[in-house]
């Protein structure tokens, strides 16, 4: 007769149920759960702890790109609107000689929202950073909007929308 699989101690061990497609397929959990899910299928090689990582490295890059007014490290990364809007805040900066922002501390960041209109995958990235000038700090909460056509070859992301978070 078949019997349970034992583990070296002798107590019975539940045998995996399927060890299949729940193994490579990711469960997508919480407030973004269904547009996560319409983005992995369109695209699969779509990864969230990986879009995480990518999204809090960008978060720096940019950021730090935006304080010392280097236009063309932000270009590649901004949409058009989002480009227009930070050269011509540098360019401000740059006349009225205000001092740049620099990012101290990246306090949180995560997903809050996704949707696939298309093939274009928007993920919403709400972030929580300390900003200091030298004199003053401020903490900015802002949801970062971030697209990619899930039909390119590009696997890029580019920052389409930043609004101010409550």
């Amino acid at each position: 007769p078949m019997r349970p699989a034992q583990s070296q101690t002798g107590g019975d061990q539940p045998l995996p149920l399927d060890t299949g497609a729940s193994e490579r397929r990711p469960v997508f959990t919480g407030p973004a759960a269904g547009g996560l899910e319409e983005i992995y299928n369109a695209d699969p090689q779509f990864n969230t702890r990986e879009f995480v990582t990518g999204a809090k490295a960008a978060y720096q890059m940019i950021v730090e790109a935006f304080a010392k007014g280097d236009r063309d490290a932000l270009r590649p990364h901004l949409g058009d609107a989002v480009y227009e809007a930070w050269d011509e805040a540098i360019t401000t900066r740059e006349t009225d000689g205000t001092a740049a922002f620099d990012l101290l501390r990246l306090k949180k960041t995560e997903i809050d929202d996704a949707s696939l209109e298309g093939d274009l995958a928007r993920v919403m990235v709400r972030y929580e950073a300390e900003l200091g000038d030298g004199e003053r700090t401020r903490t900015a909460r802002e949801i970062w909007t971030f697209m990619r056509s899930v039909s390119s070859p590009n696997p890029n992301w580019i920052l389409d929308d930043v609004i101010t978070a409550t």
